[in-house]
């Protein structure tokens, strides 16, 4: 049983808007029927405004949620500013939704940019991205946005937020892979491209915490410096320098060269090292 809002429970069980604009200005079909869920906005645009705003929607409690809220706060609306709207604006609107719900949101704006750019005569990059997830029909694209925009640092995640993975679990090694190439672009690292062996969460912290202790942190101390590790959230590890090396110029370096050189040689070799803020 999901935990939902009151929002949310109310825009589920007394939706605003629904239906469909005959002539619209604007329309975003987004989803499919064979893929469980799906969604069709319908705008009414007067001199760049939007007037009206309706929808239909297949799917569950949150996406009618989601898709009435929607209509609700695009209404009177001008296209530049709408255009602006996220997924997390929409999640806001209701109060917050299940983190296995985000998707909801997500096919929300999906669908609201699909709509502006039909009202602009414009294709949108995502539908010419290739296909990774054959199940729910998610493209690349569309999962390094949801990776970059909402900080997204594991597969599961991905599957919330896209329902890419939420599937057959095929297109699981393609998620991990474009996970790590998307946050390394940010990070200027190089793409591991090497298939991670499989290991539990337990294990991957306990291997870690003895590499700092066994190999890292002696070194770091010759110099006055140390390192704790902070958080370990699937191939992502948040670690803390301390002493001297807070200071030092080449910190950067220190954790790229050598803390995550010599974690990936002794650990797991696709694991991406940050720094905590």
């Amino acid at each position: 049983m999901w935990e939902y809002t009151d929002t949310v429970t109310e825009h589920f069980q007394n939706p605003r808007n629904v239906g469909e604009i005959p002539d619209a200005q604007g329309t975003g079909d987004v989803g499919s029927l064979a893929c469980g869920d799906a969604l069709k906005l319908t705008l009414k645009i007067e001199n760049d405004c939007i007037v009206d705003a309706k929808f239909k929607t297949f799917g569950c409690a949150s996406a009618i949620a989601s898709s009435s809220a929607l209509t609700e706060m695009v209404k009177g609306m001008k296209v530049e500013d709408a255009e602006k709207i996220t997924n997390e604006d929409i999640a806001d609107f209701l109060g917050g939704l299940p983190k296995e719900k985000m998707h909801c949101s997500v096919m929300g704006r999906e669908a609201l940019e699909a709509a502006i750019a039909d009202y602009r005569g414009l294709v949108l990059p995502s539908a010419e991205g290739e296909i990774v997830c054959e199940c729910f029909g998610v493209t690349d694209i569309e999962v390094s946005r949801a990776v970059k925009e909402s900080n997204l640092r594991s597969v599961e995640e991905i599957t919330n937020f896209t329902k890419a993975g939420g599937g057959c679990g095929k297109c699981e090694d393609k998620l991990r892979a474009l996970l790590l190439e998307t946050v390394s672009e940010d990070l200027k690292t190089v793409p591991v491209i090497k298939k991670a062996k499989k290991m539990t969460a337990l294990q991957k912290i306990k291997q870690i915490e003895e590499v700092l202790d066994r190999e890292i942190r002696p070194e770091l101390k010759k110099d006055g410096g140390d390192i704790e590790l902070i958080d370990v959230d699937g191939d992502f590890v948040t670690v803390s320098l301390r002493g001297s090396c807070t200071s030092c110029t080449n910190s950067e370096t220190t954790l790229k060269e050598y803390v995550e050189k010599k974690l990936r040689e002794l650990v797991l070799d696709s694991l991406i090292v940050e720094e905590d803020k």
